[in-house]
């Protein structure tokens, strides 16, 4: 049975939808939640993050590469797709490419990552996406009009092998390649390359054009997130990154945000940050502020020189999902939200009734993102010794939205809407209690 306001608004006809509204490319990507970016290559074995492209091929030699391994700890941490560095900015590509003499061919490992990956991903249900750098700093045709067609044949190569492709992440580095030259991008080429082969593929980008990088590399949204932006304000690789973060309130292009971050201080794997891998607590933390603040969560987790997710980061991803049943797998309730008067100067409320008081300290609200985002302002309250008592004051909601309440215990709440671009519409009111 669907919440009561969305068989409300679908069943009247006074409500339309708010433009811009999401392809549905967007609207699956966005149910995804979180999931895993693995960067792996030759960097992971020469200790560096960025490589020059000088790298001998014949160093990227995993040990016990499991790419099974990574699928089945990704699978039990609650994530829901891998993205993998097929193509960082050294060029090296993990996949046999016959576009390069920078491959896993050329490499003691001779295999070919890109297809156990895909294996590992269909046998575990998970969805696998690609990172593919436009920068090669070993291509020979770097920094010249012929490489973007070598760039855009790559991408045929790994569109076309490897089965559906939920994600292709642009990095929008652009530095020197083999001869001292930069390239020129040709975009259009690059994002109809991917319509044409993945049409269901969202695109990253700083720009877009289909889901924007969230402006840092800490793993978190604003509290005031929209998922619209003006978008060709942006261009890959933009100065105007720190605006991402909040986007843009009545932005004309529908392009929600991506909140990435790593495990451990860097992207790629280095021994000596076995020790500083992220807790439990701290995933949990980011989670809450990058899903729950209209956005989605990319983890990074680096496989070691052996090709293993290391013990430690299974160890963490396993007590973060522990965290998540603990708390978002025992909501307190599970009610339908309702809209109130819509009339100018009015406020709309959502009334919370439950069967008896209980303690909570966290409040979440959906958005029927398909009709729009459309809530600007809204406080919480509660009633607590007969009073209504504001918990806190907010601004936007969007496809999910946890807000963070003081310890509380009542029997009542109440969503009170308080600024909306057109009339609000909420699917659900769900309270936890995480005791922290």
């Amino acid at each position: 049975m669907l919440p009561l306001l969305l068989m409300t608004a679908l069943a009247a006809e006074d409500i339309k939808p708010l433009p811009p509204i999401p392809h549905p490319r967007q609207l699956a990507w966005q149910k995804m939640q979180q999931y895993a970016f693995v960067h792996f290559g030759p960097n992971t074995f020469t200790d560096v993050e960025w490589g020059e492209g000088k790298e001998d091929p014949k160093l990227f030699n995993p040990t016990a590469l499991d790419c099974g391994q990574w699928a089945r700890t990704a699978k039990a941490a609650g994530l829901t797709g891998i993205i993998i560095t097929a193509k960082h900015h050294d060029g090296f590509c993990l996949w046999p490419s016959k576009y390069s003499t920078h491959t896993v061919a050329q490499s003691l490992y001779k295999g070919d990552v890109l297809r156990e990956l895909s294996n590992a991903c269909k046998k575990e249900g998970l969805k696998m996406g690609v990172y593919l750098s436009p920068w090669d700093r070993n291509h020979p045709s770097y920094g010249t009009p012929e490489y973007n067609q070598v760039f855009a044949n790559m991408l045929r190569e790994v569109l076309t092998s490897y089965g559906p492709i939920f994600e292709v992440w642009f990095d929008g580095a652009n530095g020197e390649g083999p001869n001292g030259k930069k390239q020129v991008y040709d975009w259009p080429l690059f994002v109809n390359t991917v319509r044409k082969y993945q049409p269901n593929a969202v695109i990253f980008s700083d720009a877009g054009p289909d889901i924007r990088w969230v402006g840092n590399e800490s793993g978190h949204s604003d509290p005031e997130c929209w998922s619209t932006i003006d978008r060709d304000r942006y261009v890959a690789g933009t100065p105007l990154y720190q605006e991402l973060t909040k986007g843009k309130r009545g932005g004309k292009d529908w392009v929600p945000a991506e909140c990435d971050v790593s495990i451990r201080p860097g992207w790629f794997y280095h021994k000596e940050q076995d020790g500083q891998v992220k807790s439990p607590e701290t995933l949990m933390k980011l989670w809450e502020e990058s899903v729950g603040q209209n956005g989605s969560f990319l983890l990074n987790v680096p496989p070691d020189r052996r090709g293993l997710w290391h013990e430690n980061d299974v160890m963490a991803l396993l007590g973060w999902k522990k965290l998540l049943d603990e708390v978002y797998g025992k909501p307190l309730n599970v009610a339908a939200a309702f809209s109130g008067p819509a009339d100018p100067g009015d406020s709309a409320l959502v009334n919370v009734t439950l069967s008896k008081p209980r303690i909570f300290d966290r409040v979440e609200l959906r958005e029927p993102i398909g009709l729009g985002q459309r809530i600007a302002g809204f406080r919480i309250e509660a009633l607590v010794d007969e009073k209504w008592t504001v918990l806190s004051n907010q601004t936007t909601v969007g496809n999910r939205r946890i807000v963070r309440v003081p310890r509380t215990k009542s029997d009542r709440i109440r969503i009170v809407i308080t600024d909306s671009l057109a009339e609000p519409l909420l699917t659900s009111v769900i309270l936890y209690w995480t005791g922290r």
